[in-house]
């Protein structure tokens, strides 16, 4: 059995805007990629609302630092065949980065910290999977509209430059806005139907680079 680990953000923790709640399980992409592969993989859900690829936000009351948490949930999961990262959301805001480029760094650092991590028992590096969250859209929220301001432009040109990037990389790449979009109730989360279709859209890319 492959194990799969989705590091994300909002996104991959099922954040639903309508309430605001949380998605049902059988709704969140994990769950639907696990239910896909069956009893081949498991995938583990590491999904934390307000996650950054690598920048500190100090108004949250979590530490959303993916590069910092990194290692450490990697220690904890060993081993892993494949680490799937959706992430770049977050870091739009205009008070953690606020453009696309620093979010293509904070990927690749988080691409460096798979691959030259301290595995217990020599383990082997699990393969990279980038995923490119859906871009950002228009709102009539006026906290998540501000929250973003001009980072809505910017997320625009995440999958583009993490594409490029998963080439430089020799990592796999999926751009989940071509399967899913954002809702207009937040501008930044998505519907039951648009988490369930980046679940199924992963299977045959995940299929392919574990061989199953």
């Amino acid at each position: 059995m492959k194990t799969i680990l989705s590091y994300g953000d909002s996104l991959t923790w099922g954040y639903d805007p309508r309430g605001p709640a949380r998605h049902a399980p059988e709704d969140r992409w994990p769950n639907v990629l696990q239910s896909l592969l069956g009893e081949k993989a498991q995938v583990i859900a590491e999904g934390l609302n307000g996650r950054t690829t690598a920048f500190d936000d100090h108004l949250a009351d979590a530490d959303r630092n993916g590069a910092r948490l990194l290692p450490t949930i990697l220690h904890s999961h060993a081993p892993i065949d494949l680490v799937i990262i959706m992430l770049g959301s977050n870091d739009m805001k205009p008070f953690v980065c606020g453009h696309a480029f620093g979010a293509k760094q904070g990927m690749r650092r988080l691409i460096n910290i798979v691959r030259a991590h301290a595995y217990p028992f020599e383990m082997d590096a699990p393969e990279v999977l980038i995923v490119a969250p859906p871009a950002l859209c228009e709102t009539a929220d006026p906290d998540f509209a501000a929250s973003f301001g001009l980072g809505r432009e910017q997320s625009a040109m995440l999958a583009s430059l993490y594409s490029d990037l998963a080439d430089l990389e020799g990592c796999g790449f999926f751009d989940a806005g071509s399967v899913a979009k954002t809702t207009p109730i937040d501008g930044a989360h998505l519907d039951a139907d648009n988490t369930r279709a980046i679940g199924k859209g992963l299977e045959p890319l995940v299929r392919m680079m574990l061989g199953l």
